[in-house]
């Protein structure tokens, strides 16, 4: 490191040793320097204005935001668990982007087994008829993503090459970087269309429970529910009631609240339910693309340059 460069500090809880080692390795020539398990810096930080961390723990993020610190990037796209209210001045960004491809694969993973009626059309041994299925098709049919960033935008890419109809929610009405993408302005509009519905917006004070008893009440008959943002978004009583009297046909839930669910929680045995425990971002290039997003910010930021994945405290993500 060259001696004009201050150290990076790092805090990640339990995953400490292993995260500061993947940074190292991506970023050889910089120094890092870790947090303690409760996120207090060592006492001598030599001016490290640099915090990298993962959004799990408000108490330790806050200790570990030194006086020096001036920007803090969280290797995660959702900020929730993140103390924005101690940011101040400081310049914030995330992993934005990094999972999205993975996560889109899931999603188009599940709606397709929902429409092939996956794994029940599987046999262990001879049903009662050959060549009789009712199975569903995924061409023609409508998909509803609510919040249109990253990930929303690699599941409409996919979804439209899949000859579906995708009608999007975001907080804008800028138009949809995806051809054929219709931007729609009413919630309830997108759900009383949509025969699948994925959940792809940001966990804030104004998405919590954003899908409540009222929406699920305008939803179309017999959709299908795709949550792979936070499960804060989904009154999940609301859900339940919702599958029990047949709106909902299936939920597929990548994220439930709390995580982990309880044992015994009544969503791991609902017939109706595909419960995964937050895995959609798993492939094998996705923290590998987590660390280089990282890398190259701090090129940028040591240029001078903008950086990418700017988080606004004020909308929360």
């Amino acid at each position: 490191m060259s001696a004009d460069k201050k150290p990076i500090l790092a805090y990640f809880g339990k995953w400490g040793d292993g995260m500061v080692g993947a940074l190292q390795a991506v970023a050889p020539d910089e120094r890092f320097i870790g947090c303690g398990t409760d996120g207090n810096p060592p006492a001598d930080i030599d001016g490290a204005d640099v915090l990298a961390c993962l959004a799990s723990d408000e108490a330790g993020l806050s200790r570990a935001m030194a006086p020096s610190v001036r920007w803090v990037h969280v290797l995660g796209a959702g900020i929730d668990g993140f103390p924005l209210d101690a940011v101040g001045d400081r310049v914030v960004t995330c992993s934005r982007g990094a999972s999205a491809p993975a996560i889109a694969e899931f999603v188009l993973a599940v709606m397709l087994a929902f429409e092939k009626q996956l794994p029940n059309t599987w046999i262990t041994e001879p049903p009662e008829h050959w060549n009789l299925a009712g199975l569903g098709g995924f061409r023609g049919k409508t998909v509803g993503i609510v919040g249109l960033g990253a990930i929303g935008t690699e599941v409409a890419r996919r979804a439209v090459a899949f000859d579906t109809h995708v009608v999007a929610l975001r907080r804008t009405n800028k138009p949809a970087d995806v051809a054929g993408v219709e931007i729609v302005t009413e919630l309830h509009d997108l759900l009383g269309r949509s025969d699948h519905v994925v959940i792809a917006a940001p966990a804030t004070s104004a998405t919590r429970h954003l899908l409540d008893a009222g929406a699920f009440a305008a939803m179309k008959q017999g959709a299908h529910l795709v949550n792979i943002a936070r499960g804060s978004l989904v009154d999940q009583d609301a859900l339940i009631a919702a599958l029990d009297r047949g709106t909902v046909a299936m939920a597929s839930l990548d994220v439930v609240d709390p995580e982990p669910l309880p044992a015994g929680h009544p969503l791991y045995a609902h017939p109706k339910v595909r419960l995964s425990p937050h895995v959609s971002w798993s492939s094998p290039d996705t923290m590998q693309r987590t660390f280089d997003l990282f890398a190259d910010n701090l090129r940028r930021y040591r240029a001078g340059e903008p950086l990418q994945g700017l988080v606004d405290p004020t909308a929360g993500y």
